[in-house]
């Protein structure tokens, strides 16, 4: 059961309106990277996981998550209150609103429009907010890695948008959200090395003949060794060349066993369609060119 506290988890304090920013904002709120996204991807994870102490870890970050959306939402609502009014009671010239609303080459003025200064479920580019945005596998060891990932690319994009603003208290809020980022990568992480194996994801194990391979596919100059290649856990290093490929040792076809049902039948699609090399009929495509030779 949800029991909701009316204090936000952090103090916001806004200096003035801004729409434009606020609608940069929107991508933590209704991006693929935003908080609603952070919850849903959390929330949904913990209600299938079998493990108490991931469970209770997932549900604890997913509830945290949701308070981060209502900051990030606040934020939002405040940056947009004075245009929000203006724009209510048609205090400027329409012209000069317009002008207002759409600040510095942004869309402000459409989610001024669409959605009265709200903070709505979209992205700041207007893309709408989808259950795309979570890629939840149902393997623990595959769906941490990929919340590590999802928080440090949420961190990536609240950096920017501190870089964008001058309001202190914004910068101030966001730097605590950004922050939480990094203590839920540790989580995380911490979750996932728990487990006695964390390593491949799932439970079958890779062929010998290929896990410790390292296939070096694009040659030429800007050629690179390093641990991602030649480090631990790597045994060699393949190149393809026609002496190394296949690299499973085969002759590289493929093939497959046919009834004599199914072989007589693609004998006969195979016979139908066959081409003949040697046959150059006038087309359709050559009766153009000499038509526009002709016009020349």
């Amino acid at each position: 059961m949800f029991n909701h506290n009316k204090r936000l988890q952090y103090t916001v304090r806004v200096s003035e309106s801004n729409p434009g920013l606020a609608n940069l904002m929107l991508e933590q709120f209704g991006g693929p990277q935003g908080e609603l996204a952070a919850a849903m991807r959390y929330f949904t994870q913990a209600l299938a996981e079998e493990d108490p102490g991931r469970k209770d870890m997932l549900l604890d970050i997913a509830t945290e998550e949701l308070s981060h959306l209502e900051v990030i939402g606040s934020i939002i609502a405040m940056l947009n209150r004075g245009a929000k009014g203006l724009l209510a009671e048609t205090v400027d010239q329409q012209a000069e609103m317009y002008r207002a609303l759409q600040g510095a080459g942004n869309d402000s003025h459409v989610t001024q429009i669409l959605y009265g200064g709200g903070p709505a479920l979209v992205n700041s580019a207007g893309q709408l907010w989808n259950a795309g945005y979570i890629d939840t596998i149902g393997e623990p060891t595959a769906d941490l890695r990929s919340n590590i990932a999802a928080e440090a690319r949420a961190k990536i994009v609240y950096e920017r948008l501190i870089n964008v603003t001058e309001d202190s208290g914004v910068r101030d809020a966001l730097t605590f959200l950004m922050t939480r980022e990094v203590a839920h990568q540790k989580s995380f992480e911490k979750a996932l090395y728990s487990m006695d194996k964390s390593f491949p994801p799932g439970k079958l194990p890779g062929d010998p003949r290929f896990t410790d391979v390292y296939v070096n596919a694009s040659r030429g100059e800007g050629d690179t060794t390093g641990p991602w290649c030649e480090g631990k856990g790597f045994s060699k290093v393949i190149t393809p060349t026609e002496d190394a490929l296949p690299v499973d040792g085969g002759d590289g076809h493929c093939e497959v066993g046919l009834s004599a049902e199914e072989q007589t039948a693609i004998d006969a699609l195979i016979l139908r369609g066959k081409s003949d090399p040697t046959r150059d009929p006038v087309t359709g495509a050559d009766l153009g060119m000499l038509q526009q030779d002709a016009t020349k």
